[in-house]
C-alpha cells in the first residue's frame, strides 16, 4: 500500500534558555526565566517554505519547582509538519525525540538532564500531555529516570501539521546534582523519528545482491526474522546463510537486536545543522575530537569549539566516523541501528522484490543537478530523481535530507521506505552494526546516556569501538554507483571495518519503543 504521508527536510529544533539567580527565592531562580530567553528558536528556518518540515521548540521556561523532590518543569512548545497517525497499512506514526540538556551559567561544562518516568506510557509521569498527544518515556537509568521523550500525535490523521502548546516535562534536577540555589541555562532538542511496529519480516530479497542473506540453501528465498531469539547462522537446511560481507558464523545472540521488536528510527540522516549543535554542546578536547572542518564535498561546518556553523545546515552531514557518529547517538540518548534493523526500517512487512531500493522498488532516478542549494527548499534541479549517487559532477556532495519528490507523493517518488523513512538508499552511507564480526554480535542495543567520555568517544557498552570493528555499511551513497551498492540487501561493504572519514559516511540512530 502507498502512503500520502512522505516527508520532505527535517532538522533538529533547538531552543536555549537561561533562568538567572533570584537570590531572593528559595528556587531554581524561576522568576525570570521567560524574560532572559537569549537563543529563541536558534537553527530553526522560518518555515514557511512549502517544501520544509518546520521542526520548533519555542516558548521554553521553567516553572512548577518542587524543592522537596527537587523537580520543575520544562515548559515548551512543539512544532512540525508533514506528521502522521495511520491504523492500516504499515501502521504507524511519526514522532520527536525531545531531550534536554543544562549548565551552571558558572560552567561551561554541558550536561544531559534526568526526566521523570513512572510506567513508561507518559500517564502519571508529572509530565503534561498537550492535547491530541502522547508522551512516552522509558526508565533508562533503572530507578525512574528518563533521558528523553517521544511526543507524537494520540489519533490518526493521514497527514497534517502538529502544534503542540504548553507541552510540560518533570526535570528531576536533584537527581542530577543540582541545588535549588543553582542558575541554570537549558536547552531543548528534538528529533523527529518514525514508529516502526513490531512484526515479522523478511531480509534479503532473493535478487544477485552481494552478499546478501538467504535461507539456505537456496540464495533466492529470503529469511524471514519472526522473533528477537538467537539465530544460527550456517550451511544447514532454513538456516540463514549469506555468501561474503562477514564470518558467515554465529548465531546471531538473541539479546542483538534483530528488527522483530518494535523501534524508532531517525527520519533523516544526521544533518549538519544537528552535528554542529552537537559540537557546540561539547568542551574543546571533545569537540576538537569530533569536529571535521576542511570543507569538502558540502560539507560547511568551521569553526572552533563553541562556535562552530555550517553554512548547509539542512545537508545530510557527511565525513562522520564511525567513533563521530556513536559519539552523536550517545551524547543524543540514541544507539546505532543494526543491520537487519536497517532491512526492516525499509521493506517493513512486504515481501521483498529482487534487487530492490529502499522505497520497495527498482526503479531508480539519479540527481543530476540542485536547485535552491544549500536552503531549505533545496532540491533536485532535474524532475522524478530519486535518489543522490553516483558521483554526478553537478552535485558533488550529499543533498538536503528529504529533498526528492518535489510534486510526488509516492514511495519511488520521494525515495521513501515502507515507513517514511526517508534516503536508505543513496545520499550518504548508512552506518550500521554487523551481524558478520563477532564484536558486532556482541552488540545488545543498549542506549546512549546523553554524555561522552573525556576523549569525545561514546562508552555505551558493547557498542563497536572508535575503530568502527563490528560496524559496517549499507545503502550506498552519493559518491557510489547504486546500481551496486543501494540495493537494500546489499552487503558489499555490511562488514567493511574503517575508522576513517569519507565524503559519504553519514548515519542515522535508532530507540527501542518505551
Amino acid at each position: 500500500m502507498e502512503k500520502a504521508n512522505y516527508l520532505k527536510p527535517a532538522k533538529t529544533s533547538e531552543t536555549t534558555v537561561v533562568v538567572e539567580k533570584e537570590r531572593e527565592s528559595n528556587s531554581l531562580n524561576l522568576k525570570k526565566c521567560c524574560k532572559r530567553l537569549i537563543l529563541l528558536c536558534l537553527l530553526i528556518s522560518a518555515g514557511n517554505s512549502i517544501f520544509a518540515n518546520s521542526v520548533a521548540v519555542s516558548n521554553v521556561a521553567l516553572t512548577g519547582q518542587n524543592t522537596a523532590l527537587d523537580f520543575v518543569l520544562v515548559n515548551f512548545d512543539i512544532s512540525w509538519d508533514n506528521s502522521w497517525r495511520i491504523s492500516v497499512g504499515p501502521s504507524n506514526w511519526d514522532a520527536a525525540w525531545v531531550f534536554v540538556k543544562y549548565r551552571l551559567k558558572t560552567q561551561t561544562t554541558w550536561n544531559h538532564a534526568t526526566l521523570n518516568w513512572v510506567d513508561g506510557t507518559g500517564s502519571g509521569d508529572g509530565h503534561t500531555e498537550p492535547t491530541n498527544s502522547n508522551i512516552a518515556s522509558s526508565n533508562d537509568n533503572g530507578a525512574g529516570g528518563a533521558y528523553g521523550v517521544f511526543i507524537h500525535r494520540s489519533a490518526d490523521m493521514v497527514q497534517g501539521s502538529v502544534n503542540y502548546t504548553t507541552t510540560q516535562l518533570r526535570w528531576n534536577y536533584g537527581v542530577n546534582g543540582l541545588a535549588d540555589y543553582d542558575s541554570v541555562e537549558v536547552c531543548v532538542f528534538a528529533i523527529e523519528m518514525v514508529y516502526v511496529p513490531q512484526a515479522s519480516f523478511y531480509v534479503g530479497s532473493g535478487g544477485t545482491e552481494s552478499g546478501a542473506f538467504y535461507l539456505y540453501p537456496t540464495t533466492t528465498n529470503a529469511y524471514q526474522i519472526t522473533s528477537e531469539g538467537a539465530i544460527t547462522v550456517g550451511t544447514t537446511a532454513s538456516n540463514l546463510y549469506y555468501p561474503s560481507s562477514g564470518d558467515q558464523t554465529g548465531p546471531i545472540p538473541a539479546a542483538f537486536p534483530k528488527g522483530y521488536n518494535a523501534f524508532y528510527c531517525m527520519k533523516y540522516e544526521i544533518t549538519q545543522e544537528q552535528y554542529v549543535a552537537f559540537l557546540n554542546r561539547l568542551n574543546n578536547t571533545q569537540a576538537t575530537a569530533r569536529a571535521y572542518t576542511a570543507g569538502a564535498n558540502r560539507n560547511g561546518i568551521s569553526g572552533t569549539p563553541g562556535s562552530y556553523s555550517t553554512t548547509n545546515p539542512y545537508v545530510a552531514c557527511n565525513f562522520l566516523s564511525w567513533a563521530d557518529l556513536a559519539a552523536y547517538l550517545d551524547w543524543a540518548a540514541l544507539r546505532p541501528m543494526s543491520e537487519l534493523e536497517y532491512e526492516k526500517a525499509a521493506r517493513g512487512t512486504l515481501a521483498p522484490v529482487a534487487n530492490e531500493y529502499a522505497w520497495g522498488s527498482t526503479s531508480i532516478s539519479q540527481a543530476t543537478g540542485i536547485s535552491n542549494g544549500g536552503l531549505t527548499n533545496e532540491t533536485a534541479s532535474n524532475a522524478g530523481a530519486n535518489c543522490a549517487y553516483g558521483n554526478h559532477a553537478s552535485v558533488q556532495g550529499p543533498m538536503r535530507v528529504g529533498n526528492f519528490g518535489q510534486g510526488v507523493n509516492t514511495r519511488v517518488g520521494v525515495g521513501a521506505s515502507y515507513y517514511g523513512i526517508m534516503e536508505l538508499s543513496g545520499n550518504n552511507w548508512e552506518r550500521t552494526v554487523t551481524v558478520g564480526d563477532t564484536t558486532g554480535r556482541a552488540f545488545t542495543g543498549i542506549h546512549g546516556n546523553g554524555a561522552i567520555n573525556s576523549s569525545g568517544n561514546a562508552d555505551a557498552s558493547n557498542w563497536p569501538n572508535t575503530s568502527a570493528t563490528g560496524a559496517g555499511f549499507r545503502g550506498g551513497g552519493w559518491f557510489t554507483y547504486a546500481v551496486v551498492y543501494a540495493p537494500l540487501s546489499d552487503r558489499s561493504n555490511a562488514a567493511t571495518t574503517t575508522s576513517a572519514r569519507t565524503n559519504d559516511y553519514g548515519g542515522r540512530g535508532v530507540r527501542m519503543v518505551p
